[in-house]
């Protein structure tokens, strides 16, 4: 392992805004945070806005930097990525933001009934070979549900068109209600101040031509969500 890896590992621990659940704490268990977010972290009332996935965490402190009467958390099980968010909201003293270093397979274990007010799913790997893992799936809408308030809305901006129609085609079969969908933000001239934001990787990929995608919906947490029949092979480009 690099220097500069450790230093940042070590770095991260100085961060009270970053938590690093141990596996023990969050597997098959309530973590101690959960339901406590808005008191013991927030010390409001603020809605809190979700980004999984959110690697260095440039999203999750543009979209705290942009809406101060809100609360952001950023997820990620990548270490040295979230180190750039996590110190760039210390260094910006900035008290709506937070970051959890765990896998997104945990998510239930960390949050409360009606804790969440919206998910934000940025550049997440389509996951073509492994349903399963797919951050839009059935499975993971099921435990969302289990956190989201009533008329939570989930937001998807991707570069992967796979993963777009995915969403789309598991939105509709499940009858839940789209808000926005958008083929090409930058093209569209529909990119305001939130999804304008671009990430790192999101300057590559349109670097390379690659339009970027958005869809927002609110699902039906009432109804247990299934998978939809569609064909996934005239949407793979190429692999990640």
């Amino acid at each position: 392992m690099g220097k500069d890896k450790l230093r940042r590992f070590a770095e991260n621990e100085t961060f009270g805004l970053l938590y690093q659940p141990e596996f023990e704490e969050v597997f098959n268990k309530d973590y101690l945070m959960k339901g406590l977010w808005h008191k013991n972290v927030f010390k409001n009332d603020n809605p809190i806005v979700l980004e999984l996935g959110c690697g260095r965490g440039e999203y999750t402190v543009d979209m705290a930097r942009e809406f101060p009467e809100k609360n952001f958390i950023g997820i990620d099980i990548k270490g040295a990525r979230l180190w750039r968010g996590a110190k760039s909201a210390v260094e910006e003293q900035m008290h709506n933001v937070a970051f959890v270093r765990t896998r997104i397979e945990f998510i239930e274990s960390l949050f409360g009934p009606g804790e969440i007010s919206e998910i934000w799913i940025t550049f997440a790997d389509p996951q073509i070979k492994r349903d399963n893992k797919r951050l839009t799936n059935s499975r993971f809408i099921e435990r969302y549900n289990s956190f989201l308030i009533d008329g939570g809305i989930i937001h998807l901006k991707t570069d992967s068109r796979f993963l777009h129609e995915y969403t789309v085609a598991m939105a509709t079969y499940n009858g839940y209600k789209i808000l926005e969908e958008i083929k090409d933000i930058y093209g569209s001239g529909r990119a305001d101040r939130l999804l304008s934001i671009k990430t790192h990787y999101e300057k590559q990929y349109l670097a390379q031509g690659i339009p970027i995608t958005y869809l927002s919906f609110i699902p039906d947490k009432e109804k247990k969500p299934g998978e939809p029949e569609w064909d996934p092979g005239i949407y793979i480009v190429t692999p990640r």
